[in-house]
């Protein structure tokens, strides 16, 4: 069958099209702007990609178009495709009902940790032989790709992400997966561009929830709210708790200056990695906790998790230039940008941390954060903010007015309007033993390579 994706270089359609073409189907795909790192990775696996939504992409005549969240009416494209009546799904819904219907799918949902615990699990997985598949919406070092599909491999592991499927299903993708253990790692408001409030998200988190069957597992966090409230709705299905005392929780022993990990009274092992942050050890009691629903032993899972070495763009280390360290991370929302904040000054309390923020998400743009943005910060020493206009009209508030507080607490702030203007900034003032944390869900126009050869040259 041939496919035509639109939307193919976003993180879950560039992942449903390698799994599509693992699956032996034909495959071409359409975007805006097509861009590296997904289009060199489609391209090498022989994807055929096209720039724009044309028209004239009709003349390809494939079997069904494959439609992701990025379109939406006025779409040349998707408009010729509803004036010819041609055959098309979402791929949220494509993927459930090709693919993950004979899989068993362990998927990974919540508002923050959803790429990492992923691919924590799935890394589990792999190194205990059980060769599983995924998508996630990052590349984790071990397993070198964000999607995977043999068919004969029946465990799934994929990013269960609560954005709608497509302009024509407002249902979270989620939905579609068919999840047989299902992790809820957390859950708080956010995408305030199609959630009107946090009970329209907890609304289709219990929709996830009424699609998990009875033989399966849920894993949530003890003392989450939000996710309470969702299993109060009603659940079919038993739930593990993570974090207290009868299920899967840490230790922090002061002697040996390690985590020990234990599943009620028994104890498990030492997690040792070089992750930071308790949010990180969270993700693995998580991963811990799927991984023995789908019989891993918890020594094995654990042992296996002490050789994890984290995911791309989740405090990834960039670089080091004359003793300063630059770091990139994908935090957006203000929890996600407190978490790192504190989880770095926890593992270097003596350092500087420069934070450099770019408000790139539609939430953030429309400003249903930003009231939190100065608390989200106040690990940082120096706060520098990307806004365009100065935050006037590309984000829809006044950056200048929303980080003053952080200012009148004694912690500088500038904001800069020019990504070269703001690496130029930044130089100005790094000096030896800093901590640069770079926080944007884009791609930040290269500011982490132009930063270290900034450094490099000095100012």
């Amino acid at each position: 069958m041939h496919l035509h994706i639109l939307g193919i270089c976003g993180t879950f359609m560039g992942g449903l099209a390698l799994i599509a073409r693992a699956a032996g189907h034909r495959v071409t795909g359409c975007d805006q702007g097509v861009y590296p790192p997904m289009s060199t990775q489609l391209q090498e696996q022989g994807i055929d990609l096209i720039e724009g939504f044309g028209a004239d992409q009709l003349a390809l005549k494939p079997d069904l178009y494959v439609i992701g969240n990025v379109v939406s009416r006025g779409n040349p494209l998707m408009e010729a495709i509803l004036n010819q009546n041609a055959a098309f799904i979402s791929g949220p819904q494509w993927l459930g009902q090709t693919i993950l219907k004979d899989q068993h799918v362990l998927a990974v949902a919540g508002t923050h940790g959803k790429t990492t615990t992923s691919a924590m699990l799935a890394w589990i997985l792999q190194r205990t032989d059980q060769q599983p598949n995924f998508l996630i919406g990052g590349i984790a070092p071990g397993l070198g790709v964000s999607a995977r599909y043999e068919p004969n491999n029946k465990l799934f592991v994929i990013e269960a992400d609560e954005y709608d499927t497509a302009f024509f299903d407002k249902r979270s993708k989620f939905v579609h997966y068919r999840a047989r253990t299902a992790i809820l790692n957390n859950l708080e408001y956010d995408h305030a561009d199609i959630f009107p409030d946090l009970g329209a998200i907890e609304t289709q988190f219990h929709h996830l929830v009424r699609t998990v069957p009875a033989l399966g597992q849920i894993v949530m966090p003890a003392g989450e709210p939000a996710l309470e409230r969702v299993i109060e709705r009603g659940c079919w299905t038993p739930v593990e708790r993570t974090g207290h005392a009868d299920g899967w929780h840490q230790q922090e022993t002061d002697s040996t200056q390690k985590t020990m990990i234990y599943r009620g009274t028994q104890a498990v092992g030492a997690l040792q990695w070089s992750l930071t942050g308790t949010h990180n050890t969270q993700n693995a009691l998580a991963a811990l906790a799927a991984a023995h629903h789908v019989g891993i032993a918890p020594s094995v899972a654990l042992e296996a998790l002490n050789q994890f070495e984290g995911v791309k763009r989740r405090m990834e280390l960039r670089g080091t230039v004359n003793n300063i360290t630059v770091f990139d991370d994908f935090a957006h929302h203000p929890t996600a940008i407190e978490t790192t904040l504190k989880g770095l000054r926890a593992s270097n309390s003596n350092a500087r941390i420069i934070a450099v923020l770019e408000p790139r998400s539609n939430t953030m743009k429309l400003g249903a954060m930003a009231s939190r943005l100065p608390a989200s910060l106040a690990c940082a020493d120096l706060v520098f903010c990307y806004a365009p206009d100065q935050g006037k009209h590309a984000l829809g508030w006044d950056a200048r007015d929303v980080l003053a507080p952080l200012s009148d607490r004694g912690k500088p702030v500038q904001i800069v309007d020019a990504i070269d203007a703001l690496v130029a900034a930044i130089t100005q003032v790094a000096k030896s033993g800093d901590q640069i944390v770079i926080m944007s869900n884009g791609g930040f126009g290269g500011i982490h390579d132009k930063l270290l050869a900034a450094i490099r040259q000095g100012p």
